[in-house]
């Protein structure tokens, strides 16, 4: 039976409730509710919710009472105590989920509250985007109802005293709806798996048995997958095992540096998705077929605010100021980066989640991931975001016909001045000096301070060609293969130093 026949009266029915007022309006009503429900919080107590909910100008006197919080702040003051095992801390009851993050920039985890109703919210939020595909041209609507391979963490959570930790992918899987259940690929016995290598191992070995229609996961383990069982299968490309296949939902990082490769093992193309869940909550995601950007999800379980990335508003290292200046979604503007301050239902208020994102559309409230607030690289002014690295990426990989599956950036000294230092994963034949100048030519074509900084300071770009084994080797030496890590697009201070030692035992590096 085709998934969208499911009869599924509440939530299909919660789904569909599209609302009709401004974006400003739902999520004015959104933070109502987020704060009726935690007032007899102590978070809600030491902070008035009752007070603030009795203001004529809600929305206001939350930005006035509560501050701004990142992960460090807001775990120290309040939710070491959830992780303790206190309920009513930030959230109505005792919190029996967390996810693990440490982002990509920092070795010890995050411990990340997930409630049911941040749960509950996610998945009308899932719902929708897959209802959206009645908007779509020309899709292959039997595709809808065939397997969906979700590639994510072990369903095989780490257990703690009163709580159950591991990443949100595994949790989320773990606590998926009965009717959900017969569509599910690679199941409950592979999906328990801890070890990422045995996981695929498995997942190999039963992919003939499968009819994929949906593939969803972070693109270079997605790929990675289908090399491997287009290689033991001895396949022209992962139609002739999945003929079926028709999308792939990602998310996580930009798919486009991705795509040269990713499209080599494909027979036919697919219809691609995307989609903005993070461990705090479901974002946004793409709702129609040929998006500027992905819509966000305002109505439900998320109030956000959106802080101008700028030297006003953090420092040198990417650390938001004590009083941040913040705008409303009726307040931003196009073209520009913003940090997210978001406020959830799992009890984070005004919690900076550190990516950046950049309105494309303000009248379909779309946007796009543009980095991460730690993860750019400004030695002299430069300002090179995420953005930026991925255009070029995706430049060079057009130019000279290549597939890369990773690449990382570190700041380095030259001759008392400055310099970039460029890992490429790759395992095509490359000009390593093509590479270099397509990469350098097209971030002085995107990026007017960078273009600047190449002619005083920034005096040179290096470029290391690797396999890409190597990216997968280091992050296995971190304990973070598969699921939805991924490879820092920075390096800095300590993870630097431990990615420069793992090096010292590679191979040369490739250079034709």
């Amino acid at each position: 039976m085709p998934l969208l026949e499911i009869s599924l009266p509440k939530t299909i029915a919660n789904a569909l409730r599209l609302p009709t007022n401004s974006p400003a309006r739902q999520q004015g009503k959104v933070l109502k509710r987020l704060l009726k429900k935690a007032k007899y919080t102590q978070f809600g107590q030491h902070y008035q919710f009752d007070k603030i909910l009795a203001s004529k100008s809600l929305v206001q006197e939350f930005r006035k009472e509560v501050p701004a919080f990142d992960y460090s702040s807001l775990h120290a003051a309040w939710w070491h105590k959830t992780l303790e095992g206190s309920p009513d801390v930030c959230w109505p009851g005792k919190v029996q989920y967390f996810a693990l993050s440490s982002g990509t920039s920092e070795a010890a985890s995050k411990y990340i509250p997930v409630t049911r109703d941040l749960m509950k919210g996610n998945r009308i939020a899932m719902i929708k985007q897959l209802l959206s595909l009645a908007t779509y041209q020309n899709i292959p609507w039997k595709s809808v109802g065939k397997g969906y391979l979700m590639l994510g963490g072990s369903t095989d959570l780490q257990k703690g005293p009163g709580y159950f930790a591991g990443d949100l992918s595994g949790i989320t899987a773990k606590k998926a709806p009965f009717w959900f259940s017969p569509f599910y690929k690679p199941g409950k016995k592979i999906a328990r798996t801890r070890d990422w290598n045995k996981k695929l191992e498995a997942i190999v070995e039963e992919a003939p048995h499968w009819d994929i229609g949906f593939v969803v996961g972070v693109p270079a383990w997605i790929q990675m997958c289908m090399e491997m069982v287009i290689q033991r299968y001895n396949l022209k490309n992962i139609h002739e095992i999945w003929p079926n296949l028709a999308f792939f939902c990602h998310g996580g990082v930009a798919f486009e540096p991705y795509r040269k490769g990713f499209e080599r093992l494909l027979g036919k193309p697919l219809t691609y998705i995307e989609t903005y869940l993070a461990s705090e909550g479901f974002i946004a995601y793409q709702d129609r077929q040929f998006p500027d950007g992905m819509k966000l999800v305002l109505n439900e379980h998320i109030f956000f605010e959106f802080v101008p990335f700028d030297e006003e508003n953090f420092d040198v290292n990417g650390n938001i100021v004590k009083n941040p200046v913040s705008f409303l979604i009726d307040q931003v503007e196009e073209g520009k980066d913003y940090a997210l301050l978001m406020s959830t239902s799992a009890g984070a208020w005004r919690y900076l989640i550190g990516d950046t994102i950049r309105f494309v559309n303000l009248e379909r409230s779309e946007i796009i991931i543009t980095g991460r607030t730690k993860h750019f690289l400004s030695l002299v002014g430069e300002h090179l975001s995420v953005d930026n690295m991925n255009k070029a990426i995706q430049v060079a990989s057009e130019q000279l016909n290549i597939s890369i599956a990773e690449f990382t950036v570190a700041g380095i000294p030259v001759d008392g001045l400055f310099g970039h230092h460029w890992y490429i994963g790759c395992d095509d034949k490359v000009d390593k000096h093509a590479l270099r100048s397509i990469i350098d030519e097209t971030l002085i074509e995107n990026n007017d301070d960078y273009a600047t900084e190449r002619k005083s300071a920034l005096k040179d770009i290096i470029v290391d060609v690797l396999p890409e084994e190597k990216f997968m080797g280091f992050m296995e030496s971190k304990g973070k293969l598969g699921g939805q890590h991924k490879f820092p697009r920075v390096l800095k201070g300590k993870m630097l130093e431990e990615w420069r030692s793992f090096l010292d035992n590679r191979q040369p590096s490739t250079d034709y």
